[in-house]
């Protein structure tokens, strides 16, 4: 399965980041977006809002589902370092290489807005 990198994903966490809407020390497992947290960010959002805390997209899974967005990076609040850790690491893992260098990119960038 070859995944599609979304670039308005990392427009967005790009953004966020610069915003200071982030979280550094967080534990990935347990601030990772939950099925029922993603259902209710749908009903309220649309899949429209949920693609952008989302750095992948599967094509070949239906237009309409959520699991058609892969590798979260946040949770519908704020981005998280560890989210951005563990898509990064995931999509190396699955030889995702656009979306673990753009993850990697983003940790850059996130790096050096929360050091100052």
């Amino acid at each position: 399965m070859t995944l599609r990198l979304n670039r308005e994903a990392v427009a967005f966490a790009e953004q966020m980041i610069g915003d200071g809407n982030y979280r550094i020390n967080t534990i990935w497992r347990e601030a990772q977006p939950s099925p029922q947290a993603v259902e209710t960010f749908v009903r309220q959002h649309g899949l429209d809002g949920l693609r952008r805390w989302y750095l992948a997209e599967d094509p070949d899974a239906p237009e309409d589902a959520p699991e058609r967005y892969q590798f979260p990076i946040g949770d519908f609040k704020s981005v998280h370092r560890s989210g951005l850790i563990a898509a990064r690491d995931r999509a190396a893992s699955q030889q995702q290489d656009s979306i673990a260098e753009a993850a990697d990119e983003l940790l850059f960038f996130f790096d050096r807005i929360s050091a100052c």
